[in-house]
């Protein structure tokens, strides 16, 4: 199947009982069984729930991965990867990433023995030198969060090969219909399903897919054994979003570069962090391993001031000032004060993320609206 059909159909069946085209919310937390140990596959729900596994199935097929998993956000499937660690265990990370990724790093993995070292992955050319005997585990955003930093999958994941290293990637920003980690290479893939794969703000979920049968059956194990898991509703609502990520991601793409083109010409406008642009670090590398470029942006003012940023997000209408992205209408973000408050300031502007950057999601409004939005706000 292609990527829209799989989109709609992979893993879904109708309803054994009634024939419903959509997948049940099986809203029960307990199943019966006619003599102790004999069951229909289903025991407990936080075990195993009929709609989580449709949505488990589901996304594994978008990844092409024969395993998937899901959890209550992305942050239960960062911590369930985790949990596969020891004392002693290191782990080399991107220097730019996530707030939150960061945060559980430092703040309470580290305090269990665990050491993080954050590298920028983009040059390969030495990063054979950060490795050791004690590095279990490569985490990679691609592009990063904020930054939008390309890393080389296919080249890092031969690297993590050579020394026994896990490769985990987060495709959050991507989605599985613009690149797939596992076919470079990865061993495990995770995303935060809040984003673009449910894509409509009303879902919390996150998820992990591998194509190891032994990884797989202990990140199963921690899933049952921690609890971390969604429940039926979100399931339900993450599938109806996915049957329309294709057609979404394809506006997201479309709206994203005609806004990254605006913005790069506006006089006021400086840096814009867009991985379709040529003179993007390792643009040819994201032409090669991805389909699109998206529609995540970061830019920031000539001017550099921090007050002149908050005035523009404050005047921005379509663009709406929050947290999260991925949702099909647009957010603007400040992520110095929002989703990267967790790392220190210091980490932060060696990463390249200035106090006065401005990240936005491009959604799926008709974009000339979206450019009007923008083009009043930057003055």
């Amino acid at each position: 199947m292609k990527f829209g059909t799989k989109a709609i159909h992979a893993g879904v069946e109708p309803d054994p009982t009634t024939g419903a085209i959509m997948t049940p919310i099986y809203q029960t937390s307990t199943y019966v069984q006619p003599s102790p140990g004999q069951h229909k596959g289903y025991e407990y729900s936080r075990t195993q729930n009929p709609t989580r596994d449709a949505l488990q199935n589901n996304l594994a097929a978008l990844e092409n991965a024969k395993h998937g998993l899901c959890f209550a956000s992305g942050l239960a499937a960062t911590d369930a990867i985790l949990k596969l660690l020891k004392p002693g265990d290191e782990v080399l990370a991107s220097n730019d990433l996530y707030g939150g990724t960061y945060r559980i790093f430092t703040k309470i993995y580290q305090d269990f023995g665990i050491k993080f070292k954050f590298i920028d992955m983009r040059d390969l050319t030495r990063i054979s030198e950060h490795f050791s005997n004690k590095i279990k585990m490569v985490w990679a955003e691609t592009p990063s969060n904020p930054m939008m930093n390309i890393i080389d999958i296919k080249g890092l994941s031969g690297v993590c090969k050579k020394f026994g290293s896990m490769f985990c990637v987060d495709n959050t920003f991507a989605t599985p219909f613009l690149q797939n980690p596992l076919d470079l290479g990865a061993d495990v893939v995770l995303h935060s399903v809040t984003k673009y794969l449910a894509g409509h703000s009303d879902v919390v979920m996150g998820c992990l897919m591998t194509n190891h049968d032994v990884l797989k059956e202990k990140l199963a194990f921690i899933q049952n054994s921690s609890g971390a898991v969604t429940g039926p509703q979100d399931c339900f609502l993450a599938l109806r979003g996915i049957k329309t990520l294709h057609v979404r991601m394809q506006r997201h793409c479309e709206n994203g570069r005609r806004v990254a083109h605006f913005l790069k010409s506006h006089p006021k406008v400086g840096e814009v962090y867009w991985p379709g642009f040529e003179e993007h670090k390792n643009h040819d590398i994201a032409k090669k391993q991805m389909r699109d470029f998206g529609g995540m942006i970061s830019f920031v003012l000539k001017n550099d001031k921090i007050a002149d940023a908050i005035k523009v997000m404050e005047n921005l209408k379509l663009f709406a000032l929050a947290e999260s992205l991925g949702g099909v209408e647009s957010l603007c973000g400040h992520p110095a004060s929002m989703t990267h408050a967790a790392i220190p300031r210091e980490e932060r502007i060696k990463a390249g993320l200035k106090d006065s950057l401005i990240r936005l999601s491009v959604g799926i409004e008709d974009v000339e609206d979206l450019i009007a939005d923008l083009e009043k706000a930057l003055g």
